[in-house]
């Protein structure tokens, strides 16, 4: 791979051996900070993508997974998964470049974005990155004009997306024959239909059901037209947790087997992104102010009115740097709180998490129960991996990342030797003295 050709002096993967363990490896990050500058910084597990690819593979195997680089775009990441034979979903130029920098073949590429400047499918059509998806007729105009060789996925609208956002997602059934005309008008290839169910649904049978009833009556209008459609792309929505996987497993395997069984050709793919990379990234934060803040609350009942109090931290990164998800409506899961701050059977109380500005939006988590903190102890945020985090700091008008410290246990290491992960020159032992 050519992803890390051009890696800053100095980046590392330590190899953990002796009993080391990624905990032992951010103590040690704190330790180095105590008499400098406290920074936030990240410690990602490399050998968390293999464990999550194995469940995947044993999992959903008939889904070949593609990796939004939206979710992750470091460097290390797209090392890892690409040796590991995944696909990836990229939404603008700065991504398609960096997949296709790190050696990513362009028919393992997919071009997700709806509405695309000129720039970038011209962009595509220059690297012979073909599979682009398109849900309207000016788009498909579009992609004749400047990418005639272009092989178009049809992006089909759910009642699923529907229900949980107001903007029109999608092509609707109906407006999928009016499409495929088109296309056979311009002589444009179209080669399979994607779509997308959210993690937020409640009823995954009902919203694959739909869903796949809609992508198979798009593979016959095509096939009466004269297309050969034989990609389905399922889209995202797998958080990481055995249940939720096992649930969507439950769901689809049913229904593929009754709309596409194996013996039609049709090649499925999925794009599990927080999946791969959501635990694989922990996230350490310093505590640089601290007040007592009151609250006051109304009862059901005449009387019942009282005030509560409770700790405010400011920490030194918020959500205009790795918490920007926050902004987007997800919710950050109460951190652990690092051992050196802890104290046996401490008694814990309400508390809430802000970042270093003044800004009322800067609030990361609202409220959680914690011990009583002090200015420079240091907080854990796990499952971090799909934040945002990149390598690519400067070419946007947000905060630079915190700096990444990569790390595998020896196992994992010579697993992704043999996976083709090769990041010679790069390694040092990491063990406990």
């Amino acid at each position: 791979m050519k992803g890390l050709a051009n890696r800053p002096a100095g980046y590392i993967v330590e190899l953990l051996e002796g009993g080391a363990t990624l905990d032992d490896v951010i103590d040690e990050r704190i330790c180095e900070q105590a008499l400098a500058e406290k920074s936030a910084f990240v410690v990602g597990d490399l050998g968390a993508l293999m464990r999550q690819h194995v469940r995947w593979k044993s999992a959903v195997p008939r889904l070949q997974p593609y990796f939004p680089l939206r979710c992750n775009r470091s460097a290390e990441v797209l090392e890892v998964l690409a040796s590991l034979g995944l696909g990836f979903v990229c939404a603008n130029k700065a991504e398609v470049n960096l997949a296709l920098e790190s050696g990513v073949p362009p028919d393992n590429i997919i071009l997700s974005s709806v509405c695309k400047q000129l720039a970038l499918v011209k962009a595509a059509a220059k690297h012979n990155v073909r599979h682009l998806v398109c849900e309207n007729e000016a788009e498909l105009a579009k992609i004749a004009r400047l990418h005639p060789r272009a092989k178009l996925l049809l992006q089909l609208s759910t009642e699923a997306h529907a229900a949980e956002t107001s903007v029109t997602f999608g092509a609707t059934l109906k407006s999928c024959r009016h499409l495929l005309e088109a296309a056979k008008a311009l002589g444009v290839q179209v080669v399979g239909v994607t779509f997308h169910v959210p993690t937020s649904c409640q009823e995954p049978q009902r919203a694959y059901g739909h869903a796949l009833a809609d992508a198979r009556c798009v593979f016959d209008m095509a096939a009466d037209l004269g297309f050969n459609m034989n990609i389905l792309d399922i889209g995202a929505g797998f958080t990481g947790s055995d249940f939720q996987l096992k649930q969507v497993e439950s769901a689809l395997s049913p229904l593929l087997d009754t709309y596409f069984p194996p013996l039609s050709g049709v090649h499925v793919l999925a794009q599990p992104g927080s999946f791969y990379v959501a635990s694989a990234f922990n996230l350490a934060v310093n505590v640089i102010g601290k007040e007592v803040v009151t609250r006051r609350w109304d009862g059901l009942a005449p009387g019942d009115d009282g005030e509560d109090a409770e700790f405010q931290y400011y920490m030194n990164e918020g959500v205009y740097g790795p918490f920007g998800v926050k902004l987007l409506g997800n919710a950050i899961a109460a951190p652990a709180v690092h051992k050196h701050a802890l104290c046996a059977d401490a008694a814990v109380y309400p508390s809430s998490l802000r970042g270093p500005t003044l800004d009322q939006l800067d609030v990361v988590v609202e409220r959680c129960l914690l011990p009583e903190l002090s200015v420079g102890d240091w907080l854990l945020f796990s499952n971090m991996g799909a934040c945002g985090l990149d390598d690519l700091a400067g070419d946007t008008c947000a905060s630079p990342q915190p700096p990444v410290y990569y790390a595998a246990t020896s196992s994992d290491w010579y697993e992704m030797q043999e996976a083709g992960v090769t990041l010679d020159g790069a390694v040092k032992t990491f063990a406990l003295v």
